[in-house]
């Protein structure tokens, strides 16, 4: 047994050092099959294995996995779980939670795993493998997101799903602060039309421009999310404190919202919805940055991108009109001009057609007229202006103690 000696040099020690999030997925509640878009998950796992590839942003001494069952209504057992460097063979190391290697998450939690002496580097690759014993729903997961989980089981083949199931965050241990930039966004920021697999998300890009300065980048972007209302996840008003105020480490927030308050109403994903209006879309912003400025979190603000001709061709057809493109402009032309962000940055400037301002460049699209593509994305994350993000982050790592 541990004295109390030794376990008070041991909280001292890590009172002494920084936690913040390196890599994040934002979780979502799972819809039922009367939504338009198909999750194409089972309804549950059972004694299978989860295999996981995350990136993180900035590297550290030790690390943490965060696991969530935020919408779940039934306890989540994770068995057992192992993370190692992707690439590395072996299965890698054991995660312990409470000295224990498996732990029950329960209805609405997230659980923490033990720190794990693993130095990690910044911008490396971990793979994360998760044992489920018994009969598991999915209730609670990350849509999408452009990667891929693996799922084994003995004498049954390997089954593949885009996503993220129950892993939630990483998180590292470095001497001095790391802050953390959140990008709060819907299918635009988690990477829609780009590259499976490759990290070529917006969000991506921008972490290897922060990368030298040891600032990290937290993904929080949903498909399917919205500003004002509840979409594929909750609205970001709802989802504010967890996804973005209680990230360790957190100095600043970039916002890209808005598009499917806009898109939505009328089109296939909310038929019956009323039109979006601009006061409700600048009354949730308002909201939005008050609450992050009272915790001095800096809030980025991104124009909404073209997306004339979006879904056209599909069975989503609707996300675009005439009359939803003219609230566009008006939103955008209102974040330009509304004073209250601390740095703005212009999407729309940036990915529109000089030759039709309504739609995509068409060596950024993806080819929905929704999405940029991978050369699109980075355009975005390389427009950022990190010079801001990087002297905020000095300042935030200056009042933690660093």
């Amino acid at each position: 047994m541990f004295g109390a000696a030794t376990i008070a040099s041991a909280e001292s020690a890590d009172k002494a050092l920084h936690w913040s999030t390196s890599w994040y997925a934002a979780p979502q509640p799972v819809w039922d099959a009367s939504f338009v878009l198909p999750t194409q998950l089972p309804a549950s796992f059972d004694r299978q294995t989860l295999r996981e590839k995350v990136r993180l942003s900035t590297g550290g001494q030790r690390i943490r996995l965060v696991f969530s069952n935020r919408y779940g209504s039934h306890p989540v057992q994770l068995g057992a779980a192992r993370v190692g460097r992707a690439g590395d063979a072996g299965p890698g190391q054991p995660v312990w939670f409470d000295g224990q290697a498996g732990v029950s998450i329960l209805p609405g939690a997230t659980v923490s795993s033990d720190a794990l002496p693993m130095p990690v580097q910044t911008l490396s690759e971990l793979t994360v493998t998760t044992w489920l014993p018994a009969p598991t729903p999915v209730e609670s997961f990350h849509w999408g997101s452009q990667q891929t989980v693996r799922v084994t089981a003995a004498a049954l083949a390997e089954q593949r799903f885009a996503g993220r199931l129950f892993l939630n965050a990483v998180l590292v241990e470095a001497s001095k602060p790391q802050p953390t930039v959140v990008t709060l966004g819907d299918s635009i920021t988690d990477g829609n039309g780009s590259s499976p697999d490759a990290n070529r998300r917006w969000p991506d890009v921008l972490a290897e421009r922060l990368a030298p300065y040891r600032v990290g980048v937290a993904n929080a972007g949903i498909s399917g999310g919205r500003l004002v209302s509840d979409g594929m996840g909750r609205s970001a008003l709802a989802r504010l404190d967890q996804d973005v105020l209680s990230q360790p480490g957190i100095s600043d927030v970039i916002v890209l919202l808005g598009i499917n308050d806009i898109g939505w109403p009328g089109s296939p994903f909310a038929a019956d919805e009323a039109p979006m209006t601009l006061d409700r879309l600048v009354s949730a912003y308002r909201q939005l940055v008050t609450t992050a400025h009272v915790r001095n979190i800096r809030v980025t603000a991104g124009t909404l991108p073209p997306f004339e001709g979006a879904l056209e061709g599909t069975p989503f057809a609707g996300h675009y009109s005439p009359g939803k493109e003219a609230l566009r402009q008006q939103f955008n032309d209102w974040i330009r001009s509304a004073g209250m962000f601390d740095a703005v940055v212009d999407f729309d400037a940036l990915l529109r057609d000089p030759a039709h301002p309504g739609k995509l460049r068409p060596d950024y699209d993806s080819g929905d007229h929704l999405h940029p593509g991978d050369k699109g994305y980075r355009a975005m994350g390389e427009a950022v202006d990190i010079k801001g993000l990087t002297s905020a982050a000095i300042r935030h790592a200056r009042s933690a103690g660093g």
